[in-house]
């Protein structure tokens, strides 16, 4: 590696908001916000809307579109205006 083109990389708290979980890993982004950490010392930390503990992906909680639905819409939608115009 180069020396001195390389971002400096520190330890950091990402919180998800939505699970109520925090990581702490090494990080180039910073904060002016602080938290404790379980080892009692202190690290910057940044609030996420959604990590892998909450993601639907990673949770399994992943919903099905209701693509028969939306078919069954456009079908109506389209076949009307194909019969009006001749």
């Amino acid at each position: 590696m180069k020396p001195g083109i390389h971002p400096v990389t520190r330890p950091v708290v990402f919180r998800d908001r939505a699970a109520g979980t925090a990581f702490l890993i090494r990080s180039t982004a910073g904060s002016d916000r602080t938290v404790e950490w379980e080892d009692g010392v202190t690290y910057p930390v940044i609030d996420v809307e959604i990590s892998a503990a909450s993601h639907p992906f990673h949770t399994g909680t992943s919903r099905v579109p209701d693509t028969g639905g939306r078919v069954a819409r456009f079908e109506r939608r389209y076949r009307r205006a194909a019969h009006a115009r001749g």
